[in-house]
């Protein structure tokens, strides 16, 4: 076996191992979500077993795993959507207009992902709680927009300033004015980055646990509270349910992902015809 042909395979292999550790929690997650309880504690792991929908039944039968499911689909769609709408005009007037104050507003809307979810919790609910907002949807929609906004601000500026300026001036010399310059060029050619920006951004707020835990009490709890809720402290947890939390948790974000993907692969495939 020759050096190349050597250095090949073991970089297969480092793959291979990668794409394993990444896989296997997952396809673990789900198999014991299909568990009773004493399948999942015996101290030999099981992968043929007698497999049960009581996990599912148990989520899907509380009235809180509903509730919160209705919260995060609203909350997170509407911060996404009003992310989306304010970000990325905003991110292409970074890349395509820079000045003095570009760099710091890059630096600024980096900084904001820095920040712990703490520190920008424990105001925010000083700020709700004086207004009359705290433990509503109103306001984990603005809190969670400003997540959402910084997100795909410093995702999207790369994607646009990769776009062809000899493109844009060719547009504005046939007449295109910059907003149809800004939706009917540099969107559609930035569109694939922008859609993970977009994607990023909805599994982002989707998953985020301290910030609403903070900011909610009952009505507005979204479905990463109401799971972390079916747990029990002490011996007897009940992993089976957990499990099948974690899989229902995880079912919208790749419907998401996979609506962005079906809707990036239609345009690509309008583009190329």
């Amino acid at each position: 076996m020759t050096a190349h042909a050597l250095g090949r395979f073991i970089g297969r292999l480092i793959l291979a191992a990668a794409a394993f550790s990444a896989v296997f929690p997952m396809f673990w997650t789900a198999l014991n979500a299909f568990k009773n309880r004493v399948d999942i504690v015996t101290p030999t792991p099981l992968f043929f077993f007698e497999p049960t929908l009581d996990n599912f039944a148990y989520v899907l039968g509380r009235e809180s795993v509903f509730a919160g499911l209705v919260n995060s689909l609203l909350i997170s769609g509407a911060a996404v959507l009003i992310g989306a709408t304010l970000g990325l005009p905003a991110a292409y007037a970074i890349a395509r207009y820079p000045n003095r104050w570009s760099r710091d507003i890059q630096f600024f809307v980096l900084s904001l992902r820095f920040l712990p979810p703490v520190a920008i919790a424990i105001p925010l609910m000083v700020i709700w709680l004086d207004f009359g907002l705290y433990d509503t949807r109103l306001s984990m929609i603005v809190t969670y927009s400003l997540l959402t906004l910084a997100t795909i601000i410093w995702l999207s500026v790369p994607a646009f300033a990769r776009v062809p300026k000899e493109v844009e001036e060719a547009a504005r010399v046939d007449g295109y004015g910059p907003y149809a310059i800004f939706f009917l060029i540099a969107l559609p050619i930035a569109l694939r980055s922008l859609i993970g920006a977009v994607a990023f951004a909805f599994v982002l707020v989707w998953n985020e646990f301290l910030i609403a835990l903070m900011l909610t009490t009952s009505d507005a709890k979204t479905l990463p509270i109401v799971a972390s809720e079916l747990t029990q402290l002490g011996r007897d947890v009940p992993w089976g349910i957990l499990n099948a939390s974690v899989v229902l948790l995880s079912i919208p974000p790749l419907l998401f992902i996979g609506v962005l993907s079906g809707m990036l692969n239609s345009a690509f495939k309008r583009k190329t015809q």
